[in-house]
């Protein structure tokens, strides 16, 4: 995922399907970037939207489990990466599988209980706080503080479901915020998307136990299965091409500019596909996380 990667929960992918994106550009030029852009998140975010779906037949373990296995399945076959590896970089693997497990687990749990935009938005932070934090510079540490206000509006919900939400979607935050720079780390040291690949089955295997427990059963079902596989298509294939093609014709600053619009996406998508509705509160907490996102993309970028 370009300079930007962090910002979208469901970019853990990005980075590995660029020789996909590259094979498949060939008819994808005629389509202006933005244009792009708003397909491979909204593609994303129907994804997101038919799995919280799904909750009420499989848990939010089970669709995990099913998005990394899908997701993780095609990016094996497409690289074929080697199973022999050096004992340090094993380890950094498994601790990037890890990772995008949790990061997975958390965002569907968080999701299973508020809106679908608010558990993208919560998220999101995660990266963008870590960047802003990582600064000296007293204009981004005025954008933590945007985007922490922001976070206390959109969990604001009252009751323990609400709060639960909150406390999963900030541990999803988290996972977010390290997956950036341990995903770096692989990339590294393993050539291509063959480390995110065998991160990703590793992730796989790390979120399994929790499908089977919370439903094991579910996952021998052939309509579940092939359920999956849609969203996991719609959450990687689809917007990771469309976003390594994006990638190809605007800047970085533009990219992330674009990509960090995608919690009001989110809260939208939701709108339309699960009638889901954001407060005045709400609203203004994901609008203050989309502008702080922005400031500190904008201020990386001219310091850099």
């Amino acid at each position: 995922m370009s300079v930007q990667a962090g910002i979208d929960i469901e970019s853990a992918e990005v980075v590995s399907t660029k020789s996909i994106a590259g094979a498949g550009s060939r008819g994808l030029p005629v389509i202006p970037a933005p244009v792009l852009m708003l397909i491979g998140m909204v593609s994303t975010q129907l994804g997101a939207a038919f799995a919280k779906q799904m909750f009420g037949t499989v848990g939010p373990a089970v669709m995990t489990v099913l998005r990394l296995g899908f997701a993780a399945a095609v990016l094996l076959v497409w690289w074929r990466p080697s199973f022999r590896l050096e004992r340090r970089t094993a380890f950094t693997v498994a601790g990037l599988g890890i990772t995008i497990a949790g990061m997975n687990i958390c965002f569907y749990m968080s999701m299973a209980r508020m809106p679908v935009g608010v558990a993208l938005t919560i998220g999101m932070a995660g990266p963008l706080m870590a960047a802003a934090l990582s600064s000296r510079r007293t204009r981004d540490r005025l954008w933590t503080l945007l985007a922490g206000g922001g976070i206390a509006l959109l969990g604001w919900q009252g009751g323990a479901s609400g709060l639960t939400g909150l406390l999963i979607a900030v541990v999803c935050a988290v996972f977010w915020g390290a997956y950036v720079p341990m995903s770096a780390r692989v990339g590294a040291l393993i050539p291509g998307g063959s480390g995110l690949a065998l991160a990703m089955l590793f992730g796989t295997i790390c979120a399994l136990p929790f499908g089977l427990a919370e439903g094991g059963a579910a996952l021998t079902h052939p309509w579940v299965l092939l359920f999956g596989f849609g969203v996991a298509m719609l959450s990687s294939l689809v917007p990771y091409t469309c976003e390594m093609e994006t990638l190809r014709r605007v800047s970085a600053l533009v990219f992330g500019v674009l990509l960090s619009l995608e919690p009001a996406i989110g809260a939208l998508v939701a709108l339309t596909v699960l009638g889901e509705t954001l407060s005045l509160g709400q609203v203004l907490g994901l609008a203050s996380v989309v502008v702080a996102s922005i400031g500190v993309i904008r201020s990386t970028r001219a310091a850099s």
